[in-house]
């Protein structure tokens, strides 16, 4: 019986990865130096975040009609005109930039005033106005936590590990949050403070897919303390890679709904996870792994525990 479909997968494939790994070097070397182009000739969209804007709290009189109201602001608000749903049915949130040349004072009057002869009742509850300043704080906090995260996550894996592995996982993990960023540039999708909680889930999903990866390699090379070392990871990635697919198209299934259904207030955000959720299933085999091979690792002299099956007894 062919269902479910995840009985005609192999327990174990049979590829080749480390005969690969120069070509994936290539590639990988190319889409960086694509997104150095892209950084270097229109940089990223900041959002109103980063780059500061204003923010409307509004409430209409019947359910808020949400397409409407991001015509409007976009018709004579300014540049980066967003509008979503906020608190109930009849609440929505307002986020634009004005105009260059314009002052945000000047921007606001003229985006209240076009709403309440569009839209009549509507109360605005909430006006407030992001500087300059404050976004660049925010643009330093968000980096930083991004930093730290790497950093911590670099002392985790030496200590779990080896040194040489924390290296190659942080990395591998730097090589997607730059491939990320730099879709983001080529596309132009708008970057704010949501894609940064974006970028650290990409961190957290890549580096548990670098622990999988480094342990099943580490049980390996218990095992085969004689084999070369490029055949042990041949080996531990063609174990794992049936539940490498299993668990990346689940991720993805699930986050499907939300990128095609979810709008554009969604779409940056779900867009970067799902990249992200590609791009770090490939930089565990074709980044964090090569750099292990090159630098190679010390073989500990503990054999393996062989796992007991559920029901045996003690």
């Amino acid at each position: 019986m062919a269902w479910p479909l995840i009985r005609t997968l192999p327990r174990e494939f049979h590829f080749n990865f480390v005969g690969l790994a120069p070509f994936a070097a290539i590639f990988s070397a190319l889409l960086i130096i694509g997104s150095g182009v892209s950084f270097a000739m229109q940089g990223m969209n900041l959002g109103i975040d980063f780059v500061g804007g204003t923010l409307i709290e509004v409430q209409t009189q019947g359910p808020a009609p949400i397409a409407q109201l991001r015509a409007t602001l976009s018709r004579v608000g300014g540049e980066d005109a967003q509008v979503q749903g906020l608190g109930g049915p009849n609440g929505a949130m307002l986020r634009f930039r004005p105009h260059e040349g314009v002052s945000a004072i000047d921007s606001t009057d003229t985006v209240k005033r076009e709403l309440a002869k569009t839209f009549p009742g509507i109360q605005f509850k909430q006006v407030q106005t992001v500087g300059a300043k404050v976004s660049g704080e925010l643009m330093k906090s968000g980096f930083m936590a991004l930093g730290i995260a790497l950093l911590l996550m670099l002392g985790y894996i030496w200590f779990r590990f080896q040194l040489q592995f924390g290296l190659g996982a942080v990395v591998a993990v730097l090589h997607d949050v730059l491939l990320t960023l730099g879709l983001l540039s080529v596309m132009q999708l708008e970057f704010s403070m949501t894609s940064i909680a974006a970028l650290l889930t990409v961190i957290g999903y890549s580096m548990n897919e670098k622990v999988i990866t480094f342990d099943r390699l580490r049980e390996n090379l218990r095992k085969y303390k004689t084999t070369p070392l490029g055949e042990v990871i041949n080996k531990s990635e063609n174990e794992r890679l049936s539940r490498t697919l299993i668990t990346g198209t689940t991720a993805i299934l699930a986050l499907s709904g939300a990128l095609f259904l979810g709008g554009p207030v969604l779409f940056p955000l779900v867009f970067t996870m799902v990249f992200g959720i590609i791009i770090g299933t490939y930089s565990s085999i074709y980044v964090a792994l090569p750099i292990i091979l090159l630098w190679g690792v010390k073989r500990g002299d503990e054999e393996a525990t062989p796992l007991k099956p559920a029901n045996a007894r003690p």
